[in-house]
């Protein structure tokens, strides 16, 4: 849920705006548990290690040595929630690679997670993943997750919805805030 994926850039995504009001929903009710991260592309494709490299010189446009650097941002009605809300930070779509947020959900005896913001397809389903192996439940809030394209969406909440069934569950924002006390 950051500006370069919400604003005109080749990253944006459309959907954004639809799924904004339910992130927002959750993030006011519960920002004291609310965990953003924020994908951060490098300054220049050369700072980038392996096949990232490759996949930042595509996207030159979007490293900071081009995309104002007020664009990793998050959008401005989320960020109003940081703090309590915590940002991490992460240069992968897996929020999960150096360890950081394991370690700081663990020290809150945290074991669900409830997954919302963009892209489906990409962030959403590696913190899934990535939170199904580390043991954690997920749950996804199916109309506050948004991607570029229909299809590559379906599919991969189809994936989740069914292969997943015992360390995940698929619901929608509403469902998920009438089960969550205050």
């Amino acid at each position: 849920m950051q500006r370069m994926f919400a604003e005109d850039t080749p990253w944006k995504v459309s959907w954004m705006e639809r799924v904004s009001p339910q992130v927002l929903e959750v993030v006011g009710r519960h920002a004291e548990r609310t965990i953003f991260s924020r994908f951060l592309p490098p300054a220049r494709p050369a700072d980038a290690v392996g096949m990232w490299r490759v996949y930042y010189e595509k996207w030159r446009m979007m490293t900071g040595e081009h995309l104002p650097h007020e664009m990793y941002d998050l959008l401005p009605e989320l960020a109003a929630f940081t703090p309590p809300a915590a940002v991490f930070d992460k240069r992968t779509y897996s929020p999960w690679i150096d360890g950081r947020l394991h370690t700081y959900l663990k020290g809150f005896d945290v074991d669900t997670l409830a997954i919302t913001g963009g892209e489906t397809d990409v962030c959403v389903l590696a913190t899934a993943l990535g939170a199904i192996d580390l043991g954690y439940r997920a749950i996804i809030l199916t109309d506050a997750v948004c991607s570029g394209t229909d299809e590559t969406h379906d599919a991969s909440l189809k994936l989740l919805e069914s292969r997943f069934t015992a360390q995940m569950d698929a619901i929608s924002t509403d469902a998920f805030l009438s089960s969550v006390s205050r």
